[in-house]
């Protein structure tokens, strides 16, 4: 299974299963629970088919131990484990699924080395499907998720966003109220494709 390919179920990060070999990024994670706040959660709640967007999370570390592994699981919030939300754009490689992905991601979270500059998966992908994470996040600091995505299926959907503090469940992360961080996008594709043209100063002008 290729790690971070595609965004499908999962909602706690207790619930992730792992694929692949080698040592366990999530080894050395301590138990507790860990306060974060949601600072920023956007994604245009009406796009086109064929139209770039941005999907942008920022969590703050609102408590006064680093946070292990701050990451960021996707999944749809109506159909479950058996919807698939997004596809990771990976030149020669075909989607796990047999469902069609909504978005296509063109740009992964984290840093773009190598890999991600050959069309892998970024500097952020973990060893489940569905999670992204940046690594240690020192208290009061803040981390962005940033995917550059591109809608490829019409409709209406609900993708719903939770924060962990790291992998395999040991560390919680936490908001205000004592309960796991997340919150649920409303997104309409509309069929109709985004139109673009060259204006007289050579910038070409997408029209929404």
């Amino acid at each position: 299974m290729r790690s971070g390919a595609l965004i499908v179920a999962g909602a706690a990060a207790a619930l992730l299963s792992a694929c692949g070999g080698g040592a366990r990024q999530d080894a050395s994670e301590p138990k507790g629970n860990f306060p974060v706040k949601i600072v920023t959660a956007a994604f245009p709640a009406s796009q086109r088919l064929s139209q770039h967007t941005n999907l942008i999370i920022t969590v703050q570390n609102a408590g006064t131990k680093a946070i292990p592994d701050v990451a960021l699981t996707l999944f749809d919030a109506k159909d479950g484990p058996t919807a698939q939300a997004f596809g990771q754009n990976i030149e020669g490689n075909g989607l796990a699924s047999r469902s069609r992905p909504v978005w296509i991601i063109d740009r992964p979270p984290g840093p773009c080395q190598y890999s991600c500059q050959q069309g892998g998966e970024g500097g952020a992908a973990t060893a489940y499907t569905d999670t992204w994470a940046l690594g240690r996040l020192g208290a009061g600091k803040t981390a962005t998720f940033e995917f550059g995505v591109t809608a490829v299926k019409a409709g209406h959907f609900q993708i719903r966003y939770q924060v962990a503090a790291g992998l395999n469940g040991k560390a919680k992360a936490i908001d205000a109220s004592g309960q796991e961080p997340t919150g649920i996008f409303n997104v309409t594709v509309a069929q109709t494709p985004a139109q673009a043209y060259v204006n007289n100063a050579g910038q070409v002008v997408t029209s929404q």
